[in-house]
């Protein structure tokens, strides 16, 4: 395998890095609203009153 095949071979096909600032921003942004693994089991939305059943 030749050097270039190689560097070729090592970009990610499904993701890349943010190309700039505004984009970092962007994606910053996109993550903030974005549901975090808790509220995405107890099927939850950030940002309203939701209160858990007293048994």
């Amino acid at each position: 395998m030749t050097k270039k095949e190689e560097v070729k071979n090592d970009i990610p096909e499904n993701s890349s890095m943010a190309g700039d600032l505004e984009e970092m921003d962007q994606l910053g942004r996109q993550m903030e609203k974005m549901r975090t693994n808790e509220q995405l089991k107890k099927h939850r939305e950030p940002g309203t009153e939701q209160y858990e059943e007293e048994e």
